[in-house]
């Protein structure tokens, strides 16, 4: 995997060796502008928003009887 990487670089850099240093400069600036996103994308904690108590103004026993009423089947039994 290592060699990948390193080949990987080489490559972007034998494509880019030869252009001006004003777009060299803007690369390097893109770059840098990216990883910072990523950086910030990892502190994000929202997820943590997903854990914790139901909360609802129906009561458990509420809930259980709409769940149990909207159940149905319509299940056919072929004659064999």
């Amino acid at each position: 995997m290592k060699t990948n990487r390193i080949d990987i670089a080489d490559n972007f850099f034998g494509m880019i060796k030869n252009l001006s240093a004003d777009i060299k400069l803007d690369l390097i600036s893109k770059i840098s502008d990216s990883l910072r996103e990523q950086k910030r994308e990892l502190k994000d904690d929202s997820w943590k928003e997903l854990f914790g108590a139901w909360q609802s103004d129906q009561s458990a026993e509420e809930m259980i009887e709409k769940i149990r009423a909207s159940r149905h089947t319509d299940r056919q039994i072929e004659d064999l």
